[in-house]
């Protein structure tokens, strides 16, 4: 099977037909670093790190940029309302955001550009559209000519009542039509600016992407991913000013978007204040338990976050640990994963089916009598696991999560008393502090002789 992608510019499955069958290239929008991410961020680095994972698996070579966006009006005025340098915020929030990134499992791009970094491109990608007539200049601002690119509109399915509702908020009299959008405007001696052919200003928003997607990736590349609620206005006037400055037919091949993520079916935002930071949930819960609560839901679909969600991800993670600590793994690079679990990520990255086919084989695992079938299927188990991007710790460790009643050393003393207790044939009080430790969430396993412990 090949592996079959959502386009959302055709809103239809297709097989992926990358330009060049050596060398992928794919681009997502990363954050706009004027405070901590929420969850709703994290939905899509956790989505397309599964993609980049399973892209490696199929093509020789793959290159993957995502951006931080480090100029931008939230940003100023996150600036002045803590009194604070706009670089000492931007590098403290995408250090921050990193770490929580990090946390999740999430494998880094091989591209991070930063906007600030990229102004030469900017300013001459607009210079091109302005002598292409794609573009004007008004009262220090640059913007966009809408109306000569005839296909705009085409990924967002607008038509033009809507694109003028859309547009209303940035309504100026120095524009041409309410549609323009803005490709550079002026900055106060407060604000960050560069010089410019425009006087001092800085960039707006969509021509940052464009430029660098172009720098990293070229003038058309692969596949272009994000949210869904950058389809419009970012991700249509991406394509637009894109495919008129190069003169392509497209910016991307493929365009992807994952879902909202809801609570109680309201999208999750800091505007509406119905948001977890994802260093919120981090103090009381492991970065992969949140990964996998996240792709409990196939990515193009709606997530209405549930605290018990997480309770489920994480039984459902404790028990593939235990098979994986139940076993003598040693794995080689030549290791093949489920054909199953790799089958259902190629159809779409359908997460779920990829999920119920790593419980089946959890499952057969568990019961399997064989000790050496047991290994080949835990094997075959930690590999397909690895293409979601689990599973990556020692499972000891894993099980072994120190709960807060009790220390590891006093949980290591009660297994030596234990121990003591047996050799003394006291199997009565063996049995009783078994016991009592699991009433404080920990179960006892003996094996070869040894004993392990983990969380329950």
């Amino acid at each position: 099977m090949s592996l079959i992608l959502y386009n959302s510019l055709t809103r239809q499955k297709e097989p992926f037909q990358p330009i060049d069958t050596n060398h992928v290239g794919m681009y997502v929008c990363g954050p706009t670093v004027y405070d901590r991410a929420h969850l709703g961020n994290a939905r899509p680095v956790v989505v397309f790190d599964v993609l980049f994972r399973l892209l490696k698996q199929l093509y020789p070579k793959v290159t993957y940029a995502r951006n931080i966006t480090d100029v931008d009006d939230k940003i100023n005025a996150a600036c002045l309302a803590r009194d604070i340098p706009i670089h000492q915020l931007t590098a403290e929030t995408t250090a921050a955001y990193h770490q929580d990134m990090d946390a999740l499992g999430a494998l880094s791009p091989d591209h991070e550009p930063r906007a600030t970094a990229h102004i030469p491109q900017m300013t001459q990608m607009i210079l091109t559209l302005i002598d292409k007539g794609y573009a004007y200049e008004a009262e220090g601002h640059v913007l966009f000519l809408v109306e000569k690119y005839s296909d705009y509109g085409d990924l967002s399915r607008r038509n033009q009542d809507e694109l003028l509702a859309g547009a209303r908020v940035e309504v100026a009299p120095y524009k041409r039509n309410p549609q323009d959008f803005v490709l550079w405007k002026p900055s106060t001696a407060e604000q960050p600016g560069w010089e410019s052919p425009w006087g001092r200003g800085r960039p707006g928003w969509h021509i940052e992407c464009s430029a660098m997607s172009a720098e990293y990736l070229g003038q058309t590349f692969d596949i272009h991913g994000g949210g869904i609620d950058l389809i419009f206005p970012h991700h249509e006037n991406e394509r637009a000013q894109s495919c008129c400055a190069h003169g392509t037919e497209k910016m991307a091949r493929y365009w992807m978007h994952n879902g909202h993520l809801t609570v109680s079916g309201s999208k999750m935002s800091k505007s509406l204040g119905n948001f977890f930071t994802v260093h919120d949930l981090l103090k009381n819960h492991r970065g992969e338990t949140i990964r996998l609560a996240l792709l409990t839901t196939h990515y193009r679909q709606p997530l209405d976050w549930r605290p018990d969600l997480l309770t489920q991800a994480k039984q459902t993670l404790d028990r593939w640990y235990g098979l994986l600590n139940s076993v003598d793994l040693i794995l080689n690079e030549a290791e093949q994963g489920d054909e199953n679990v790799f089958k259902a990520l190629q159809d779409d990255l359908n997460t779920p089916q990829a999920i119920v086919e790593l419980h089946a084989l959890a499952h057969e695992a568990y019961k399997t009598e064989s000790s050496v079938e047991k290994i080949k299927l835990a094997q075959r188990f930690k590999k397909s696991a690895d293409l979601l991007g689990l599973l990556q710790q020692n499972p000891q460790q894993w099980l072994q999560q120190e709960p807060t009643c009790l220390t590891t050393q006093e949980i290591e003393s009660l297994i030596h008393q234990r121990h003591q207790a047996r050799q003394n044939r006291d199997f009565a009080g063996a049995d009783e502090i078994r016991k009592s430790l699991l009433e404080k969430g920990i179960q006892l396993e003996d094996k070869d002789g040894q004993t392990f412990w983990r969380s329950v």
